[in-house]
């Protein structure tokens, strides 16, 4: 080995060559070069590098370098966790490699001329929690760094990081603000995902020409009349109430109120009749909508209240309509089926025409969506990512989209290896939604399994049944109350609850009564912004607030399950036997009201819970005399038992399924049940984790909820297995008392 003067851990930057780094140098690139060649006559090593790191694309990129050929600068691009400075960004450790080709995950790049080069030392840089980048070092002979040359770089690296994480942000803004941008051919763009799924198309760019005509003037539009205008009002009219026809077939939920307010407008005397007035004063008709437009999309912009906010998007994609029904054309309908449209915004009445033209999926590059957009998208199995890239509306002809909704990753003109990865996941997915399971599930020792279906719209029984599920084991009854301006009445909840029951026939369905709140705000609601909204006022805590609106609800389930069997209704987030009374003294009151009303309704409802607080489990035995069936939600059970939020990447490595605590808690809820003769399933994620089946059926559940997609995975994993073998390993992992002793188990368990 090379001996080196241990002195030069001495030789740290002093104040001196820091100003003289920072001040002395033209621009950012030119610090990050100086940087590289400072570092290098430091460590006597003839290679120095700074990879920073991209949040936008989730790369590392080479930026400077000392000794590796200049032309990979920029070109050198790895994700975290690629090759060795990929590990140690993700990581956050120093790696030390006497060879560096001969070491396990070292990435080659023929760019970069590093043929020469064996010994390898890197180390992550940092500020605080926030990862900037990789500096590295290299040596042409082997086994060059030790001990002391780690604890040299890391200092300097110390010294370093707040002058490269300013040059790292003020880089990354400056290639995503300056219009050269456009002349570097985009290859991804990272978003954030709205809904789930993917697609691969065409990209179509709505240019906005159809919405500008609010705002623009257009050729010929002085030629227009009261006759004109009168005449695109009808169309209008009629446009809408066949799209509205459409939602209602696609989404019962619905009840054909998606256009509610652009009726309601259209009926306003004081809108479509200003209209008129100021076309009879001698107003161009164009002019005459602009102007009333203009008034109402203020007055609604203008309010403290989101849902009012977004009637001026109702307004003007009204007054648009409109406003292209002058002419005898609409090219802007006109999508091109199997492609991706990308545009700076889409209206909900938008959503419905891109699924009947066979748009694929959506980029909006605007960063924002209204709750209504995110959820037609939704319900329509629509993919849809949101994105600050503006790049990407002026994406050249014939350019192709792959979008990962799942992940919110967007891919242009991807290679075919990136294309053949995507479908054969695809291909998975759609293989085990399209093949049904068989019509009964029985363990290796013939022990059954009731397979259930968690479904969110009534679009989904139909997969439900034809996946041969055996009932619905959670309906979320949010969306009804999401997609309205305002609270739906007994009747149109009745019609969705008798069509649900209707379609199941006779088979068992469970409803969860509303679980609003967290995550699912109605913005309509008289509810204010709460600092901590998980542990606030939702769930059935809202309902119990509002009794009246939990009263409808209520009264509609019982009203929709009039001779039907095996109806029950579940409560969500109970924390106190009180709080179980009093809502199921609610159902008692409710149907005590439609005795005196004699309007027909089912008396004979089961009445349960879903478990997903600790604060249950003291109690639990209590409960199990009072509930007809407990339903887990593992999702909050982990979470609230965790105090872990494990949307939180900060916190995620807490959010442990398979904790101790988890485990007793669970194995007592099942004991409970199983003591007092009730049913007990699992409605939650860890229902249609092969890792966590043999467990829940090792405490003794036998009935599990899971989307449909899951099912045939779900009843696989479950034939494979022998209830003697699960209890087993139940016993063990029950046993345990650490994280990591349970982790040991989990990982000892093979099917």
């Amino acid at each position: 080995m090379h001996k080196k003067d241990s002195s030069h851990f001495e030789l740290l930057f002093n104040i001196g060559e820091l100003a003289d780094l920072v001040t002395g140098s033209s621009d950012l690139e030119g610090f990050l070069i100086r940087s590289v060649e400072l570092v290098s006559r430091h460590f006597d090593a003839p290679v120095c590098s700074i990879y920073l790191y991209n949040e936008i694309s989730d790369q590392l990129i080479l930026k400077a370098t000392k000794g590796l050929k200049p032309d990979a600068v920029n070109r050198i691009h790895m994700k975290p966790g690629e090759g060795l400075v990929g590990r140690s960004f993700e990581d956050l450790s120093i790696i030390r490699v006497g060879d560096a080709t001969k070491t396990p995950g070292f990435k080659y790049f023929a760019e970069a001329g590093e043929d020469p080069y064996y010994s390898f030392l890197c180390v992550p840089i940092r500020r605080g929690v926030e990862k900037i980048g990789v500096l590295t070092v290299q040596h042409q002979d082997m086994d060059y760094f030790d001990i002391s040359d780690e604890r040299a770089i890391r200092a300097v690296v110390t010294q370093l990081a707040g002058s490269i994480e300013n040059a790292r942000l003020l880089i990354e803004l400056s290639q995503t603000r300056s219009d050269d941008t456009q002349k570097i051919p985009l290859a991804f763009v990272k978003g954030k995902p709205a809904t789930g799924g993917y697609a691969f198309g065409k990209a179509v760019v709505l240019n906005g020409k159809k919405r500008s005509v609010l705002y623009d003037p257009v050729a010929f539009e002085e030629q227009f009349t009261k006759k004109d205008f009168l005449r695109a009002v009808e169309k209008t009219t009629l446009e809408l109430k066949e799209l509205q026809k459409g939602f209602a077939q696609r989404l019962p939920e619905s009840a054909s109120l998606i256009f509610t307010a652009h009726f309601m407008i259209l009926k306003d005397k004081n809108f479509i009749g200003k209209m008129e007035t100021l076309i009879d004063e001698g107003k161009l008709p164009f002019n005459a909508v602009r102007k009333v437009a203009a008034r109402y999309i203020s007055i609604f912009s203008s309010s403290p209240h989101a849902y009012m906010r977004e009637k001026a998007q109702d307004v003007e994609d009204l007054c648009v309509r409109i406003l292209n029904n002058f002419g005898s054309e609409n090219e802007a309908d006109q999508y091109e089926k199997g492609s991706i449209a990308i545009a700076r915004q889409v209206f909900p009445s938008d959503i419905l025409k891109f699924v009947s033209a066979g748009i694929r999926g959506i980029i909006l590059a605007s960063g924002g969506v209204t709750s209504h957009v995110t959820i037609l998208a939704r319900s329509l199995q629509l993919p849809l990512i949101m994105t600050e890239e503006a790049q990407l509306l002026v994406l050249p002809e014939n350019s192709r989209i792959l979008l990962d909704g799942e992940l919110g990753n967007i891919y242009i003109n991807p290679g075919q290896d990136t294309l053949d990865l995507f479908e054969n996941q695809l291909k998975v997915k759609q293989l085990s939604v399209t093949s049904p399971i068989k019509k009964q599930t029985l363990t290796s020792d013939n022990e059954p399994v009731t397979l259930l279906a968690n479904i969110n719209l009534l679009s989904e029984v139909a997969l439900a049944r034809q996946m041969n599920a055996e009932g619905i084991g959670l309906y979320r009854t949010e969306f009804p109350f999401l997609i309205r301006a305002t609270f739906p009445s007994e009747a149109e909840q009745y019609v969705i609850y008798k069509k649900l029951f209707d379609d199941m026939k006779d088979l068992p369905v469970t409803v969860r009564t509303l679980d609003a709140g967290g995550e699912k705000t109605l913005a309509y609601s008289d509810s204010y912004k709460e600092d901590n909204p998980e542990l606030g006022l939702r769930s059935i805590r809202f309902s119990l607030r509002h009794r009246d609106i939990f009263e409808f609800q209520i009264r509609a389930m019982l009203r929709a399950a009039a001779g039907k069997d095996n109806v029950r209704i579940m409560f969500p987030l109970i924390s106190s036997i009180d709080e179980f009374l009093e809502a199921r003294q609610i159902v008692h009151d409710c149907m005590n009201a439609l005795d005196k009303e004699e309007i027909e309704y089912n008396p004979d409802v089961g009445i349960g819970m879903m478990i997903e607080l600790p604060s249950v489990l003291e109690t639990i035995d209590e409960f199990a005399k009072e509930a007809d069936f407990f339903s887990v939600g593992t999702n909050d059970f982990i979470q609230y038992m965790l105090a872990a939020d494990r949307a939180n990447k900060m916190v995620a490595d807490h959010y442990i399924p398979y904790h101790p605590a988890v485990n007793r808690g669970l194995g007592k809820i099942s004991a409970a049940a199983q003591k007092q003769g009730i049913d007990i399933s699992v409605c939650g994620e860890m229902a249609h984790e092969k890792e966590y089946i043999p467990f829940l059926l090792g405490i003794g559940i036998r009935i599990l909820s899971v989307d449909p997609q899951f099912l045939p995975m779900v009843q696989k994993t479950i034939m494979n297995l022998s209830i003697k073998d699960a209890q087993n390993y139940a016993e063990k992992m029950m046993a345990q008392t650490t994280i990591k002793g349970a982790k040991a188990v989990l990982d000892s368990w093979s099917l």
